[in-house]
């Protein structure tokens, strides 16, 4: 999803429009994790840029993307330009519980 999102729409209420517009990258989000995994991967991840402009989007983790729309709407501001690309997810092993009790004793 390659978009950019209009806050004010002529008619409709600033508010509700805030809420549809985070109803709508839910929804995108549920679809795209719907999607049968390929062989090897553990989950769906995604790529995300934010901003108030295509230029002047930037990466941000996916967790903080409610956050940062309802900044741009506190602020004010007319847009807000979303990128959200569905990528492969591979979970990797955490570190070992008793290693790291170790590390702290030696110091």
């Amino acid at each position: 999803m390659k978009k950019t999102f209009n806050l004010n729409i002529e008619g409709k209420n600033r508010d509700r429009v805030l809420e549809a517009t985070k109803h709508e990258i839910r929804k995108y989000v549920k679809r795209q994790r719907r999607v049968p995994l390929p062989e090897g991967v553990d989950f769906w991840d995604f790529d995300c840029k934010f901003g108030t402009s295509k230029d002047n989007a930037e990466v941000v983790h996916f967790a903080t993307i409610t956050p940062l729309i309802d900044a741009v709407a506190q602020a004010g501001g007319d847009a807000f330009y979303l990128e959200l690309l569905a990528k492969n997810g591979v979970r990797t092993a955490r570190p070992n519980a008793a290693d790291s009790n170790d590390d702290e004793v030696l110091r």
